[in-house]
């Protein structure tokens, strides 16, 4: 990609979508795509899942159960892949990483490899991919779905979600959406990446 700069983006100009409203907003814009890709950009080290089961119990300490409710999702995964199929509409996620990992990384490339094993395109890049948009801080975790709708994922500190801005400017959109393509293309597939490691991904970089 001959230029890593990430596109500006300017919170006013987007809509303020509280939790739920984003969450109806993006299932009914998604619901009718039809032979258009979509693209996230995953930035942040540490997210607060809600009601997922796997994380709750890597939480707890319990790894192996972590691990075995990760692989209870599959027939689910591959449902949902079989439905991006049939739609020609294919959700491609850019994974930044930085090192030493932090434990919620270790969780989240597991369940990462599981998803790109059941269909889902996901590329890991690391953090030094960035250096040239990050001078003023962390990019955002930014959304383009079907090259129509880009949304700004919002977090708490802690990492809960919290609603997103929502960004229809056509040419926004397109820029984010070679930003995170440009990326995509650069990035090694998530499973060599784990494959690469330990069982948790941890050995790759400590």
């Amino acid at each position: 990609m001959s230029d890593l700069r990430a596109p500006h983006l300017i919170p006013d100009q987007g809509e303020r979508l509280v939790r739920e409203a984003y969450r109806r907003d993006f299932r009914q814009r998604e619901a009718v795509l039809r032979n258009r890709d979509s693209w996230k950009l995953e930035r942040r080290q540490h997210f607060e899942e809600q009601a997922v089961p796997s994380y709750d119990a890597f939480r707890r300490g319990d790894w192996d159960e972590a691990m075995r409710l990760l692989e209870e999702r599959r027939d689910g995964l591959l449902a949902i892949a079989r439905e991006d199929e049939e739609r020609n509409s294919f959700f491609h996620r850019v994974r930044v990483v930085e090192t030493p990992l932090t434990p919620y990384m270790r969780w989240e490339l597991c369940s990462l490899r599981i998803r790109a094993e059941c269909g889902e395109r996901i590329r890991v890049v690391g953090a030094g991919t960035l250096a040239s948009s990050e001078r003023g801080g962390p990019l955002p975790e930014v959304v383009v779905l079907g090259g129509r709708t880009l949304y700004r994922v919002l977090y708490t500190e802690s990492g809960v979600p919290d609603g997103a801005f929502r960004y229809t400017a056509p040419h926004l959109v397109r820029c984010w959406e070679d930003y995170i393509r440009g990326l995509y293309e650069t990035g090694e597939d998530v499973r060599s990446y784990v494959d690469l490691s330990s069982s948790t991904a941890g050995s790759k970089t400590e």
